[in-house]
Order: structure tokens, then C-alpha cells, then sequence
């Protein structure tokens, strides 16, 4: 399975990088595979690659999806026993 997350571009770089941004984690990937993209617009990224440009709606969705599914595996996480 494969999982691409959706994250702001915050900064252009040379060599077709650029910095994202999600939730506050930077980091530095490749837009080489995504036509003009711009500061500001969100992209969907996986393994350091931009693969696609999102609009922020969607962005939005997709990340506020993420923190649901996050919060409802937390607790789960720190049980010892699995209920029969």
C-alpha cells in the first residue's frame, strides 16, 4: 500500500525541488515530475516526490481525514491485550 500526503509549497528551489510544508514538518522534495508549480499550492507527496497538485479544499479534507484516523488508532496503540 502506498500513501501520499497532502502538503503546502512554501518555498521554490533550483534543480526542481521545492519545500512543503505539513502541519509543520518541512522537507525538501522533488517537483520535477508536476508542471509549474507555485508557493502556496498543495501537492501530494510520496517518497519525496510531488506527485500531484491538490486544491486546498481537498487538502484540507484529506489531512482533517488523517488526524480522524489518527486520534481513533491512538488509544488502540497502548493496549496491551486486544478485547476478545
Amino acid at each position: 500500500m502506498c500513501l501520499a500526503f497532502p502538503a503546502q509549497v512554501i518555498e521554490l528551489l533550483p534543480a526542481e525541488q521545492a519545500v512543503v510544508d505539513l502541519d509543520g514538518v518541512r522537507k525538501t522534495v522533488s517537483v520535477l515530475l508536476l508542471e509549474d508549480v507555485a508557493i502556496g499550492e498543495y501537492v501530494m507527496v510520496h517518497v519525496g516526490f510531488a506527485l500531484a497538485k491538490v486544491d486546498a479544499e481537498e487538502a484540507a479534507q484529506t489531512l482533517a481525514l488523517m488526524k480522524e484516523a489518527m486520534a481513533l488508532t491512538g488509544p488502540l496503540a497502548d493496549r496491551e491485550e486486544v478485547p476478545a
